[in-house]
């Protein structure tokens, strides 16, 4: 069985890919003005965890004159699926029953949203 990679991604970092993502690609001030600009973070903050990130290989950049342009490398499910599990491994021990019985519990759930989840079971279990 191959293992899947892991990303844990800090707030910053997600809130980086999360732009990304959504644009495709973006300069460091397009990110940091998309972020709030310097009434959430300084720009070099962002400048500097893009470079971490980009050692970390969740974004890869190119050159446009004297600008760098980043554009994720990581998919956003592969980055949420490894989070998730990453979360149900450490707070629930594994266990996905005991997980969503915590998020039905302390969580508001509509009518729309139970069906939804119906619907997802229904369909998981024929493919079991």
């Amino acid at each position: 069985m191959t293992r899947r990679k892991s990303y844990r991604l800090g707030d910053l970092q997600l809130q980086i890919m999360q732009v990304l993502w959504e644009r495709g690609e973006a300069a460091v001030a397009d990110v940091h003005e998309a972020l709030g600009g310097p009434n959430n973070f300084a720009y070099t903050t962002v400048a500097t965890m893009r470079r971490k990130m980009e050692g970390r290989g969740l974004v890869a950049h190119r050159e446009e004159g004297r600008t760098f342009i980043y554009r994720p490398k990581v998919a956003a499910e592969a980055v949420s699926r490894s989070m998730a599990d990453h979360l149900v491994d450490r707070l629930f021990e594994g266990s996905l029953t005991n997980a969503v019985n915590h998020l039905l519990s302390t969580r508001e759930v509509s009518a729309e949203e139970f069906r939804e989840l119906e619907r997802l079971i229904a369909q998981r279990k024929k493919k079991s």
